[in-house]
């Protein structure tokens, strides 16, 4: 059965967190490690810390060598929505996006006794 974490209202784009987890899917916890580490990406630190908790929420302490990534999405979350002044007493409104990591992991013996 696949431990998972999940981050919520974090304050990225979907889209740019999506694209850091495209790097990472279906890989090993090891290799993943190593690419969000030199991924010159903002939303690759936020994507280390929800692997990190999913690992750490795994049974088997010490058993990294053997999790691999068996889910990794993001979902949209709410839209702050902010005024940013204009001219002639307008007023612009911009968004804040958020964002939800959803992150799984799986060990490679389980899913071979499974």
């Amino acid at each position: 059965m696949a431990t998972r974490a999940i981050a919520r209202f974090v304050r990225l784009g979907p889209r740019k967190v999506g694209r850091v987890l495209d790097l990472i899917r279906g890989k090993g916890v090891l290799e993943a490690y190593q690419i969000l580490k030199f991924t010159r990406r903002r939303a690759a630190k936020a994507v280390e810390k929800v692997l990190k908790s999913a690992v750490a929420n795994t049974r088997t302490p010490g058993d990294e060598p053997n999790l691999y990534i068996v889910e990794a999405y993001v979902g949209e979350g709410p839209v702050l929505k902010r005024l940013r002044p204009r001219a002639m007493g307008r007023g612009a409104i911009y968004q804040r996006k958020t964002c939800h990591i959803h992150i799984a992991v799986e060990s490679r013996k389980a899913l071979a006794r499974g």
